[in-house]
């Protein structure tokens, strides 16, 4: 169901689109893809690249991370196509500091410890949630493991739909499920 119809009319000024894709690979690896775009639905003026017309990108932004079955990072891509500034692409490199890092609860945080906010890039670190989410959507059903029922669920309380009290955690782990409270 889509949102309700919004009340007062309204102009679009800003987009961004984001898609993201997982790939598994021949030699058994994962490639885990994003790609950002921002664009304007007016003309408008910038310091450094000057007149930009309604629809060329503000941002267009790509990341890839190789990764293995553990999400541990294989390897990393990141390139930007269009920025405000002219700094903006010279960030993409620095993220070759995630090589070695495994995909885990926080691993955002650890990111930004690591690399700091000024060698990083405010969108391509955006989308380091998102490719850590299509990346255990790509790899996880896939992975041949047999559940078990003693071992606590991975995703156990990380959100609504797998709540200790929930639906999912007494149909599927019936052991881990806890009566809601009063």
């Amino acid at each position: 169901m889509p949102l309700p119809e919004p009340k007062p009319s309204r102009t679009l000024r800003h987009t961004r689109r984001i898609e993201l894709n997982g790939y598994e690979r021949d030699d058994g690896l994962w490639d885990i893809e994003a790609h950002l775009v921002d664009t304007k639905a007016y003309d408008f003026r910038n310091h450094f690249r000057g007149g930009i017309p309604p629809g060329e990108p503000i941002h267009d932004m790509w990341m890839r991370l190789t990764v293995d079955d553990s999400l541990t990072i294989q390897a990393v891509e990141a390139c930007t196509d269009y920025a405000p500034f002219p700094d903006c692409p010279q960030a993409a490199p620095n993220y070759q500091a995630l090589v070695g890092m495994r995909i885990s609860p926080g691993w955002t945080d650890v990111v930004r410890r690591k690399m700091g906010l000024a060698g990083a890039c405010t969108h391509l670190y955006e989308l380091l949630r998102p490719l850590a989410t299509v990346a255990i959507q790509t790899i996880m059903p896939l992975r041949k493991r047999e559940r078990d029922p003693g071992k606590r669920p991975p995703l156990l309380d990380t959100c609504h739909g797998w709540r200790a009290d929930g639906t999912a955690v007494r149909e599927l782990y019936p052991t881990w499920h806890r009566p809601a409270k009063d």
